[in-house]
């Protein structure tokens, strides 16, 4: 009796500790660091505060992104109650640029086998990361206080964490990287483990400091929980690609244009509209050059003025170059590094041509079409010729035959039967025509 009120009570015992056991959150953040990961991070960081949370995994790969993006996330990680852990993973996944920052802000960073971590020079004066060369003595100047703040930025959160300062420094301003087991041996991160399993096992016991106070790490019978990107977000993430941004822009712009031309169409200003609703919502993640998309539109209104405005060409090449200015313009690489936001010039090139060549086509045609005379209705029909069916004379209306169609006619001349008339207007109820002897 004793052994099954003993068996009773274990169980009872395990299954008040399955209900209470707390969780493991998993974000995956692969890709750019740019404000769409930025609020994924943050925001879940912020939610896990007032729950119960075990801790945080970030499973990282990155090839670097916006400074600003990335202070922001380490801004949460530093003041987070919750241990949060850095893990590069899968094999052949990289921490590099801003990554590194986020890497070892982290309570515990590990990494896979077959990752590397480094390169984190900034790329320029607002302190995007990557790597660029200044090209003059003021910009020099001001990339060396770029560089020595992302140097005492990193050094602070390596004395923050224990970290390597020397080497994390060097990392910063010589663009130096390392692999895992260097990365390891140097004291940048605390781990390298094969898959999230091996990192969970790790993990238990585990002691952090958070705000002054010893914290040990529980990872047994705890929920693991998968926190993907919502749906917006990766959608988010795609059209803020620079390529995607500018061709969705363009498109934009060419559906519009065509319903202004053929009010009615609908399609083209729905997909129009649809396309430019979406490049300005990318263009809250991208670091936009409004002097760049003031070129742009400054280039089509210059292609518009080349139909009504004799230039002898110098419209379309002033809306060539405005366009093709604007475009390498439009992503403000002061604030982005040029190599993860840049706009291909083989995406832009086609575009400006193609831009060019389709607005001065569409509106010579539409011009020409505009000049050229009325051939429907009944305006259509001054100018025609016809045949007299009855007498016409100037104080009796005869009848005429033009285009088929019989009408009554006026005239102040005498024309009989059988002879051929020109309609010179169409009286205003336009059931009369007045007429004239053809010569």
């Amino acid at each position: 009796m004793k052994k099954q009120i003993s068996i009773l009570l274990l169980t009872i015992l395990f299954s008040i500790s399955g209900i209470f056991a707390g969780e493991i959150w998993v974000l995956d953040v692969e890709g750019v660091i740019n404000p769409v990961s930025n609020s994924y991070i943050t925001q879940n960081i912020s939610k896990a505060q007032d729950k119960d949370i075990e801790c945080i995994i970030i499973n990282l790969d990155t090839p670097g992104g916006l400074m600003t993006s990335m202070r922001e996330i380490i801004k949460e990680i530093l003041n987070s109650n919750i241990p949060i852990i850095v893990y590069v993973s899968p094999s052949g996944a990289q921490s590099a640029s801003a990554g590194v920052f986020i890497t070892v802000s982290a309570h515990i960073a590990a990494m896979a086998p077959g990752t590397n971590i480094g390169a984190a020079h900034p790329v320029n004066l607002s302190g995007g990361i990557g790597g660029s060369r200044p090209d003059s003595s003021n910009s020099k100047t001001m990339m060396e206080k770029v560089t020595n703040d992302a140097v005492a930025y990193i050094r602070s959160i390596a004395q923050e964490r224990n970290r390597n300062e020397q080497w994390l420094e060097q990392a910063v301003r010589k663009s130096v990287s390392i692999t895992e087991t260097e990365a390891l041996e140097k004291n940048i991160i605390d781990t390298i483990v094969v898959d999230q399993k091996e990192l969970i096992d790790y993990l238990d016991g585990k002691t952090v400091i958070i705000n002054s106070e010893e914290i040990t790490i529980n990872t047994k019978n705890q929920k693991i929980i998968n926190k993907p990107p919502g749906v917006h977000r990766k959608i988010l993430n795609i059209i803020s690609d620079p390529n995607i941004s500018y061709i969705l822009l363009m498109l934009g712009f060419y559906g519009v244009l065509f319903e202004i031309k053929n009010p009615g169409a609908m399609v083209p200003g729905i997909v129009g509209g649809i396309c430019l609703i979406l490049a300005f919502f990318s263009f809250q993640v991208l670091p936009i050059n409004y002097a760049g998309l003031a070129l742009i539109i400054v280039g089509i209104i210059l292609f518009i003025l080349e139909v009504s405005i004799t230039s002898f060409g110098l419209l379309t090449i002033g809306g060539i170059i405005s366009m093709l200015f604007g475009s390498m313009m439009l992503i403000d690489y002061s604030e982005a590094p040029q190599a993860l936001f840049s706009i291909s010039l083989k995406v832009i090139i086609p575009f400006v041509l193609f831009t060019a060549v389709f607005i001065i086509l569409a509106l010579t045609m539409a011009l020409k079409t505009y000049k050229s005379k009325v051939t429907t209705g009944a305006e259509g029909i001054i100018g025609e010729f016809g045949e007299v069916i009855h007498d016409i004379s100037p104080e009796k209306t005869g009848k005429v035959l033009v285009h088929g169609e019989i009408w009554l006619a006026a005239s102040n001349q005498n024309i009989n039967k059988g002879d051929e008339i020109t309609v010179i207007s169409v009286v205003k109820n336009k059931m009369k025509l007045n007429v004239e002897k053809s010569n």
